[in-house]
C-alpha cells in the first residue's frame, strides 16, 4: 500500500512506439488515441506516442492530441540525434518533433563505441557533438528533454569512460533525465545494479564540483534474456526513479519490460508511489484493453493481470485457499484488478466443484448426492475428452442440469450443413439449415457462412433471435479445434472450445465428438444458451 510518504516513481510508457515494433502488431492512428486515453487514466505520467515524421501516422496522432489533450499525461515525442554533419537547424527530423508540440521530447543516442563506428559510421567525437547538438537545440526551443542512452549497457561493458563521456555531453546540454538503455536485453540484474551505481556516483561527483548536473535517472529494458522485469527492479533499487516499459511486454523481438508486472512489484512489494490504488485496481482491464484494441489474445499465465495469476486446480490447494488466501496467493488479487478463479478438471476434488459453484451463485452441500455426482459427471466427461478447465459456462450448465434447474431456452431438432467446394475460387461456401423449437413452436432456417461453422452459428441466431432479441448482442469471437487421438487419423476424437461475448461478458463452452461438426454444433449451441442465462440472470437481479 503506497502513502504519502512513498517514495515517487515516475512510469513512462512506450506501447505506443516500442511496443508497436512487436512483429505481428499493427495499430490504427485510432487504436493508438484509444490505448493512450486509456493509460492517461491509468495514471501514467509520461506517454511516448511515437517518431513524428517518421510516419503520417504518427504526425497525425499528435496533431489530434494537440486538439484533444490527455488529461494528466505528458504526451513524448521520440526522436533520434541528428545525423553526423549536419545542422540541427536544417535537420528535417527535428522540425518534425518541433511540430509535435509536445512539452517533452526524448531523445536518443549512441552509447557503444561501436555503434558509432559501424553503424553511424562517424568518429567519437562527433557523436558526442550530436548529442550535444541535439539537446541544446531543443532545448532553445523551450522542450525539456530526456535523454536515452542506447546501448548503454553494452557500451558500458566496452567503453566505460566513453560512455560515461556520452552522459556528461547530455547533461551539459540540458537533458533532465538520463535513461539508461539495455537496448539488446542482454544484461543481468546484478550487472545492472553495478552500473547504475557508477552513475550515480559520477553523478554525485559532478554535482559536487558544481557544474550542471541532472536530478534522476531512468531504466530501459529489454526481455531477450527474460530479464527486463528483474533488470528494471535492479535499477530501481539503484537509484533510478522512472522506469520505461509497455503494457503487456509488447516489443521488438521479446519484448519490454511489462509495465503490468513492473508497477505492481514496484508499488506493492517496494513500497514505490506510482499510481493510486484505485488506479492499480485497473491494471487488469487495462491490459486486456490494449490487447484487444491490438489484436492480440491475452497472455492468459501472465503475472498479476492474466486469467490464470490466481487460478487454483489442486484439491488441497483449493482447500487451503478458502480457509486463507494466503497460502497461495502473494497479493490479493483485487488490488491489481484480477480476481481469484477455482479451475474445474478430473483432477479436481470435491473442494473445487463447491467453491467453483459459489462463483456461479449456486451451493451445494458436501453431504448431498448432488455434489458427488457432479465431480463424477465432471470426471466421466474429461476422461472423454471434454476441458471444464478452459470451458467455464460448459462446467455451470452442467451443474445446473444435475441439480434439475437447467432452464431449457430451445431445443435443437437437427441441422445439416452443406459445403460447395468452387475449383479455382479460393473461398468455399457453406449453407447450414436448423430446425429448432422454442416453447413448442418449430422453426426452420437457413443461413450461409464462409466456412460450416460460421453458417451453422448463424443459423441458430436466424432461427432464435424473434424469439430472443439479445443474441444479436452475442459475439462468437474465438474458436479453437484440437485432435485428441492423432494416431487414429480423419476418425480422431476433436475437441472445440468456442468463446463467445456480449460486449460485458465472456464465456467459453466446449463440444467433443469424432464428427468436427457435432462437435462444433455442441460448442456454438452451449454458448448461446449460457448468453441467454446470463441475460436472464441479469433481468431477474433487476426485478429484485
Amino acid at each position: 500500500m503506497t502513502t504519502n510518504s512513498s517514495p515517487q516513481l515516475w512510469l513512462y510508457d512506450t506501447t505506443l512506439r516500442d511496443g508497436t515494433q512487436r512483429e505481428g502488431l499493427s495499430v490504427s492512428i485510432e487504436d493508438k488515441l484509444r490505448i493512450a486515453k486509456r493509460l492517461d487514466q491509468l495514471g501514467v505520467p509520461f506517454i511516448e506516442g511515437g517518431w513524428p515524421g517518421a510516419n503520417p501516422k504518427d504526425v497525425q496522432f499528435f496533431w489530434q492530441l494537440q486538439e484533444d489533450p490527455l488529461k494528466q499525461a505528458e504526451i513524448v515525442a521520440f526522436c533520434s540525434t541528428r545525423r553526423p554533419n549536419t545542422s540541427t537547424a536544417d535537420e528535417p527530423m527535428l522540425q518534425a518533433i518541433l511540430a509535435a508540440g509536445t512539452r517533452w521530447v526524448t531523445i536518443f543516442g549512441k552509447s557503444w563505441d561501436l555503434h558509432v563506428t559501424a553503424g553511424l559510421k562517424t568518429t567519437l567525437e562527433e557523436n558526442l557533438v550530436m548529442i550535444a547538438d541535439t539537446i541544446e537545440f531543443l532545448r532553445s526551443q523551450g522542450r525539456r528533454v530526456i535523454y536515452d542512452a542506447e546501448h548503454w549497457f553494452d557500451g558500458y561493458k566496452q567503453n566505460p569512460s566513453y560512455a560515461l563521456q556520452t552522459l556528461e555531453v547530455a547533461i551539459a546540454a540540458g537533458a533532465e533525465w538520463l535513461v539508461l538503455c539495455d537496448t539488446n536485453g542482454g544484461s543481468l540484474p546484478h550487472e545492472v545494479s553495478q552500473v547504475v551505481e557508477v552513475v550515480n556516483s559520477q553523478q554525485s561527483m559532478t554535482k559536487n564540483k558544481g557544474q550542471m548536473t541532472i536530478p534522476q535517472i531512468g531504466i530501459h529494458t529489454h526481455n531477450d534474456s527474460e530479464m527486463a522485469v528483474a533488470n528494471a527492479l535492479a535499477a530501481v533499487m539503484a537509484g533510478a526513479t522512472m522506469v520505461q516499459g509497455t503494457i503487456n511486454g509488447y516489443g521488438e523481438r521479446c519484448g519490454n519490460a511489462n509495465l503490468c508486472s513492473l508497477i505492481p512489484n514496484l508499488q506493492l512489494k517496494l513500497g514505490y508511489s506510482c499510481i493510486t490504488e484505485d488506479q492499480l485496481a485497473q491494471l487488469t482491464e487495462v491490459s486486456r484493453f490494449v490487447s484487444e484494441v491490438v489484436n492480440l489474445a491475452p497472455d492468459e499465465h501472465a503475472p498479476f493481470v492474466g486469467r490464470s495469476a490466481f487460478a487454483h486446480k489442486g484439491g488441497i490447494h483449493v482447500s487451503a485457499v478458502e480457509r486463507n488466501p494466503l497460502t497461495y496467493e502473494h497479493i490479493q488479487p483485487e488490488q491489481v484488478g484480477n480476481r481469484r478463479r477455482i479451475v474445474i478438471s478430473e483432477q479436481s476434488g470435491l473442494s473445487n466443484v463447491l467453491a467453483k459453484a459459489r462463483t456461479f451463485g449456486i451451493e451445494l452441500d458436501k453431504l448431498k448426492a448432488e455434489a458427488k455426482q457432479i465431480l463424477q459427471r465432471l470426471k466421466d466427461l474429461e476422461s472423454e475428452g471434454f476441458q471444464f478447465e478452459a470451458a467455464e459456462a460448459s462446467f455451470a450448465l452442467l451443474m445446473h442440469e444435475a441439480l434439475g434447474g437447467r432452464q431449457q431456452f430451445f431445443e435443437i431438432k437437427g441441422f445439416q450443413v452443406h459445403c460447395d467446394l468452387i475449383e479455382g475460387k479460393e473461398d468455399s461456401n457453406a449453407l447450414a439449415t436448423v430446425k429448432v423449437a422454442v416453447s413448442g413452436k418449430n422453426i426452420l432456417e437457413a443461413a450461409e457462412g464462409n466456412g460450416p461453422v460460421a453458417a451453422l452459428d448463424a443459423a441458430l441466431r436466424k432461427a432464435l433471435v424473434n424469439f430472443y432479441p439479445q443474441i444479436a448482442t452475442f459475439d462468437l469471437t474465438d474458436y479453437k479445434v484440437r485432435i485428441l487421438n492423432g494416431h487414429t487419423g480423419t476418425a480422431a476424437k476433436t475437441r472445440v472450445l468456442v468463446e463467445s461475448g456480449n460486449g460485458h461478458q465472456r464465456w467459453t463452452t466446449v463440444g467433443v465428438s469424432t464428427n468436427i461438426l457435432e462437435a462444433s454444433y455442441q460448442a456454438v449451441v452451449e454458448g448461446l444458451e449460457y448468453g441467454l442465462l446470463l441475460h436472464s440472470q441479469a433481468e431477474a437481479a433487476l426485478k429484485v
